[in-house]
């Protein structure tokens, strides 16, 4: 192989492929994004309860533990910066047998040895004082002040722009469906081409153990796990002050109730297990019963209306801990098995890998650095509810989508900016537009008006998952 075209090529959008093009990107490698889909969060990263962890629950001493938290501190170091919110409001993991009662100690002792040292068990009583709406069948609770709501869109577009702006390059509708490793790099076979680099990172998810058999025969398989949600109208967030966690199980954190970034209040997730890596599709059984549960948690939610449902799936594997290897004979960094907490972990996910690359492959030259004069930090369109809106603030537009309060301006921008929305999830992820309680109804016809022409996927076309 001649001169590599690329000093890294990174598999895949989601969130933390993002983070890590962005690492990449700044610490000046010629960084190349390829997505199978149309737009960033086409996979796993587009559906998750949007929750920054502090890693109090994850197990001691894993990679899993040390990317969240180092992905914790950097996020809250950052976020401002591109104008990203935070919602500050803790969580709280409920106890609602005495089972589960008894289980809160080694809970705390669990994030104590995490350094999480401000979690502590709370009474009835003062659980009852924090959380009025909850029901009387609450026995207690570990308070986890660190915990908070973030942005779940805005974050990885963020990443991924920057990198952008820093010389990262990012094609989609670009499968990898091949390769070989010639000793000095890689010439990957996509349905676009072929196209060389010196690095590949696999960071594809629920496709991670086959994208990994291109280099080598995985030692772990992806066993998709679908979890379903609900989000209610926003009249129904007021009912809780913080996130509401379960006692987790060995298979699952549980269900969540959690306010969202966007007003919105969020019932979720399910898990379960199924065969198909691409398709998530709700189910009117599974839903109900999600209703069930957290009428039972929150029975004042029986009064309010569901204004969606959605599905994703989340690359489980038979282990707990994150699946993260380099291969220093191929210059290959696998980034697999990364199921809930990605959010969070991205950017430490990010770190991490940079980090097995200076131990494992020689030359690549790259030293990461976000404090030089000439980084572009990019400001992110605001989602958050609690936030000056562009509607508010003026920008000159007439709002499009009442639900929302989504400006043509917004649409405009999002159509036309560093990394745009090219298909109607990408726009709604991008601007909040057709996500309300009406889901389009009333503006779906103006959105059509507005994006006429400049869709790969036009308004109407898109297969739902």
């Amino acid at each position: 192989m001649s001169q590599p075209d690329w000093d890294v090529i990174v598999i895949g959008g989601g969130v933390v492929g993002c983070a890590i093009v962005r690492r990449f990107a700044l610490g000046g490698a010629k960084t190349l994004l390829l997505e199978r889909g149309s737009d960033i969060l086409s996979g796993a990263s587009k559906a998750n309860s949007a929750i920054l962890h502090t890693g109090f629950d994850a197990p001691p001493g894993s990679i899993e533990v040390k990317c969240m938290q180092a992905g914790y501190e950097e996020y809250l170091k950052i976020h401002q910066r591109f104008n990203l919110p935070i919602l500050r409001t803790g969580a709280l993991v409920v106890a609602w047998n005495e089972e589960q009662l008894n289980a809160l100690p080694g809970i705390v002792a669990q994030a104590h040895q995490n350094g999480v040292t401000d979690v502590e068990i709370i009474t009835q009583s003062a659980l009852r004082a924090r959380e009025p709406e909850l029901s009387p069948e609450a026995l207690g609770a570990a308070l986890v002040p660190g915990e908070m709501v973030i942005d779940p869109w805005s974050s990885p577009l963020a990443y991924l722009t920057q990198g952008k702006l820093a010389g990262a390059e990012a094609r989609f509708f670009s499968e990898v469906i091949g390769g070989k490793f010639d000793g000095n790099g890689w010439d990957l076979q996509t349905n676009n081409g072929r196209i060389s680099g010196k690095v590949v990172i696999n960071c594809t998810g629920n496709q991670g153990d086959i994208v990994e058999k291109i280099c080598q025969q995985p030692d772990f398989e992806i066993r998709p796990r679908k979890g379903q949600f609900l989000v209610y109208d926003k009249s129904a967030a007021g009912l809780i002050n913080g996130i509401i966690l379960p006692v987790p199980s060995n298979i699952t954190k549980g269900v969540v109730l959690t306010k969202t970034i966007f007003g919105n209040l969020l019932l979720g997730p399910t898990a379960e297990e199924q065969e198909n890596r691409d398709e998530a599709r709700v189910s009117e059984e599974k839903l109900v019963e999600l209703i069930e549960t957290g009428t039972k948690m929150l029975p004042g939610l029986k009064d309010h209306g569901v204004t969606a449902t959605y599905a994703g799936l989340r690359p489980a594997t038979r282990f707990k801990d994150y699946q993260i290897a380099a291969n220093g004979e191929k210059n290959w960094v696998g980034v697999n098995g990364i199921r809930s907490t990605g959010l969070t972990g991205a950017l430490g996910i990010a770190a991490y890998v940079e980090k097995l690359c200076h131990e494992n492959f020689e030359n690549l030259g790259v030293r990461f650095d976000d404090s030089g004069r000439d980084v572009k930090w990019p400001h992110m369109p605001m989602l958050a509810q609690d936030q000056t809106r562009p509607y508010q603030s003026g920008d000159g537009s007439e709002i499009v989508c009442h639900c929302e309060s989504v400006t043509k301006g917004e649409i405009e921008r999002a159509l036309t900016s560093d990394i745009p929305a090219t298909s109607l999830g990408g726009l709604r992820r991008r601007t909040r537009v057709m996500m309300g309680r009406c889901n389009g109804f009333y503006c779906s016809a103006n959105v059509a008006k507005i994006t006429k022409g400049r869709l790969d996927i036009p308004l109407g076309r898109e297969r739902k998952s």
